[in-house]
């Protein structure tokens, strides 16, 4: 049981960190819908999750991106560090509402995404 757990959270971070190098993404749309489905997290922890792997995983994909010349590190401080308001205001409001309104907003969000790069 420990063995598959651990394996299925390997293949977690291999699927989010590859989707971070190839899109830019890898956390919420990546992480949190699998540990859910295959770990039977609930949406607080799996958020709560997601964001301890994301340190790790922006930080490397940042530093590789770094070494092609794609990072923009003032831009990055620029939308970084107001961030951190939005992440106090986010979990805040995440830890008011009932966990099944969370889940409803999450696949909103995930239904938003794809149709916009379907039809963009």
């Amino acid at each position: 049981m420990l063995r598959a757990r651990t394996a299925k959270l390997g293949l977690v971070g291999t699927v989010a960190g590859f989707f971070s190098g190839l899109f830019g993404i890898g956390g919420g749309i990546v992480i949190v819908p699998l540990l859910i489905l295959w770990l039977g997290y609930q949406e607080r922890e799996a958020t709560g999750t997601s964001l301890a792997a994301i340190t790790v995983i922006a930080a490397f994909a940042a530093a590789v991106q770094g070494v092609y010349g794609n990072v923009h590190v003032d831009d990055g401080v620029l939308m970084g560090v107001p961030a951190v308001g939005g992440v106090l205001a986010g979990t805040a409001l995440q830890q008011r509402l009932p966990q099944r309104a969370v889940s409803l907003l999450f696949a909103a969000l995930l239904i938003a995404v794809a149709v916009h790069l379907a039809l963009g």
